[in-house]
């Protein structure tokens, strides 16, 4: 976002212009934001100090509840305090940050949920070879190299994005820092930037979904095979929360990038985002906690020892 003129800061144009409707969603997004970072954090600590969650699945999900504080840090409290102080204006280099670490989160969920695919395929197909398999130091491996990788994705297209020259708009029509309405108002010459950005999204997608696709397809057919019902119902349980987590994130890129350029698509697309960004990291840690006997137990016995605790 190389910037040759005078335009050193952007405006910001956020989900709508009336007041009342800015205040309902300031208070919406900010309990959902206090929810997500509330319920990502217990996540957190219950797999530090629990040592019945001490296994490769919650390692990657204590790794995934990161990322989604870090995801929705990244933009929700930026548009709160816009909302509160009415002010829309973002210097240049904030949204520079901002878009940066909004893409590097994201692309490193995608990965990372992949790979929690691939955990749950040797934990169902490979049972008594999954702690050889799946040890500590290969689930530490593969967390690094999630963010390498994506660290390796962002960076090419983002340094062309810093090339970007604006002369005649500074206002983004968006809650946010995002690639597709920046493009729009630059003067610059933006087909390498797109054809590279699809390139990448493609790439990411398609090598992600097809790990999911393949883990789950031998999951499934392996479950099948298991004798009684009740060991089938058991198996799919431990994977119910994750492909409920899979879809929402999938089916959420899937309705973006599958579109119109009409202005009514836009205003969708905004409201898509809010729910990626705000809605689904709250999610999450109540599918995982909802859905897992382990983390409800875990939580429960935590709550008796503060409560032992407070009482001495």
């Amino acid at each position: 976002m190389r910037n040759q003129t005078s335009v050193t800061t952007f405006i910001l144009l956020g989900l709508t212009e009336d007041p009342q409707l800015q205040v309902f969603i300031f208070i919406f997004l900010f309990v959902t934001y206090m929810l997500s970072v509330t319920g990502n954090l217990s996540i957190i600590i219950l797999t530090f100090v629990d040592s019945n969650l001490k296994t490769p699945m919650y390692f990657f999900l204590q790794n995934f509840s990161f990322l989604e504080i870090s995801f929705t840090t990244s933009c929700i409290p930026r548009y709160l305090y816009t909302i509160s102080m009415s002010d829309q204006t973002i210097t240049y280099n904030a949204c520079a940050t901002q878009l940066f670490f909004i893409d590097l989160f994201a692309v490193i969920e995608f990965f990372l949920l992949a790979i929690m695919s691939y955990d749950r395929y040797v934990a169902i197909c490979k049972p008594l070879h999954y702690m050889t398999i799946m040890n500590h130091k290969v689930c530490k491996t593969l967390v690094i190299c999630c963010w390498m990788t994506a660290f390796i994705i962002v960076l090419p297209p983002y340094s062309l994005l810093l090339n970007l020259e604006f002369c005649d708009s500074n206002v983004i029509d968006h809650f946010g820092c995002d690639v597709p309405p920046m493009l729009k108002i630059s003067c610059s010459d933006t087909w390498l930037i797109q054809q590279m950005m699809i390139v990448c999204a493609v790439v990411i997608f398609v090598i992600t979904l097809i790990c999911v696709v393949l883990s789950y397809m031998y999951i499934i057919r392996t479950i099948l095979k298991f004798p009684s019902v009740q060991q089938r119902k058991k198996a799919f349980s431990t994977c119910s929360s994750h492909m409920i987590v899979v879809s929402i994130s999938y089916g959420s890129c899937i309705f973006i990038y599958v579109k119109s350029s009409s202005k009514e698509q836009v205003k969708i697309n905004k409201g898509v985002a809010v729910l990626i960004t705000s809605i689904s990291p709250m999610l999450n840690p109540f599918i995982y906690s909802l859905r897992n006997k382990q983390v409800q137990q875990a939580f429960k016995d935590s709550l008796k020892k503060i409560a032992l605790l407070s009482k001495k």
